[in-house]
C-alpha cells in the first residue's frame, strides 16, 4: 500500500466516526477534493504530488475529528504530525513540509512556501468548484483569479 492510501484509510476512519452524516459527507468531498487538486497543482508546478496529496487529505483533520474549527490549522498540524509519525513511513523533512502547509493554510493573504501555497490554492479552488455560489472572501478572490489564469481557465 502506498503512503497516500495509508493516510486515506486513517482519514476515512476519522470521518466514519463522525456522527453527523452531513458533516461526514462534507468531509469526504472536501478532503478528497483538496487532495486531488493538490496533486494536480503539484504536477503542474513540479513539486512532489504525494506530499501535496497527503497535506490535502490531512489539512482539516482536526475539524472533522474534534467537531469544531477554532484554530483548526494549528490543531490540524499537530494532529497530522501525530498521524504521520504513527504511520512510520515518512522522513522528518517530509512531515515538516506537510505539517507546515497545514499550519499555514488558513493564512490565504500571506505567501509562504511553495508547498503551503499549493494547499491554500487547492482549498480555495475546491470550495469554489464544489459550490460556485460559495461566497469567496476578498482575500481569496485574487488567489482564485490567479489560479484560473495559471490553469488557462477563462470565465
Amino acid at each position: 500500500m502506498n503512503r497516500l492510501e495509508k493516510i486515506r484509510e486513517i482519514v476515512n476512519g476519522v470521518l466514519i466516526n463522525n456522527a453527523d452524516l452531513e458533516e461526514r459527507n462534507c468531509g469526504f468531498v472536501h478532503l478528497y477534493g483538496v487532495s486531488s487538486i493538490c496533486r494536480l497543482l503539484a504536477l503542474k508546478r513540479g513539486l512532489d504530488p504525494e506530499l501535496c496529496g497527503i497535506s490535502g487529505m490531512l489539512h482539516d483533520i482536526s475539524s472533522y475529528k474534534l467537531g469544531y474549527s477554532i484554530d483548526h490549522s494549528k490543531l490540524g498540524s499537530i494532529e497530522a504530525r501525530k498521524i504521520l509519525n504513527e504511520a512510520k513511513c515518512f522522513e522528518e523533512e517530509e512531515i515538516d513540509i506537510i505539517c507546515n502547509s497545514i499550519y499555514n493554510h488558513s493564512d490565504k493573504h500571506e505567501i509562504h512556501s511553495v508547498y503551503d501555497e499549493i494547499l491554500k490554492d487547492a482549498d480555495v479552488l475546491q470550495h469554489y468548484l464544489n459550490n460556485p455560489n460559495f461566497k469567496v472572501e476578498e482575500k481569496e478572490k485574487s488567489r482564485l483569479n490567479d489560479l484560473f489564469i495559471e490553469l488557462g481557465i477563462t470565465l
